[in-house]
């Protein structure tokens, strides 16, 4: 009914549908290349690829290499085992140099910590001191010591001259 109607608006529902669906696929397969790093991905294995045929060219077969019978993952793990056993070495090293670092800072620290506990002994030693010190100077008599000092300073005022 519709189509005998309008030929030409059937054919344009058809092609603006097609459009719609071709678009769709189109941003689809972008979104998957995207999320999955498709181009990266391909490029990796590309150059895995020729690393295997320039390893192959020169006759070298290594435990890395693909053979029949051979699963996939045991071929990438002797790959991967190689970087994995330099990279632990490299942080054992690293890790030995840190500890080191540590044990020059905990003896550095606890040096400090000595010389505090010293300076603090000095300290208390010293206000201890000062403490008797205070007392003995309260104890000492005042009224007699300002009456000694009034005395000696009318005692050394010059008299009138002749």
């Amino acid at each position: 009914m519709y189509v005998e109607e309008d030929k030409n608006g059937a054919s344009t529902t058809f092609d603006s549908i097609a459009d719609y669906i071709e678009s769709q696929n189109v941003n689809d397969l972008e979104k998957l290349f995207k999320d999955y790093s498709v181009q990266e991905n391909i490029d990796i294995l590309h150059r895995v690829v020729n690393e295997a045929k320039e390893r192959n060219a020169k006759g070298e077969f290594g435990k890395d290499v693909w053979k029949e019978g051979l699963e996939p993952r045991a071929a990438v793990s002797a790959r991967t085992i190689l970087i994995v056993e330099s990279e632990a070495k490299r942080l054992r090293e690293a890790l030995a140099e840190i500890q080191e670092e540590n044990k020059s800072l905990q003896t550095q620290i606890e040096e400090n910590v000595a010389a505090v506990i010293n300076a603090k002994k000095i300290q208390y030693l010293l206000l201890d001191k000062l403490d008797r010190v205070y007392e003995d100077w309260r104890q000492l008599p005042t009224e007699k010591i300002e009456a000694w000092t009034v005395q000696t300073l009318e005692s050394l005022k010059p008299g009138p001259t002749p």
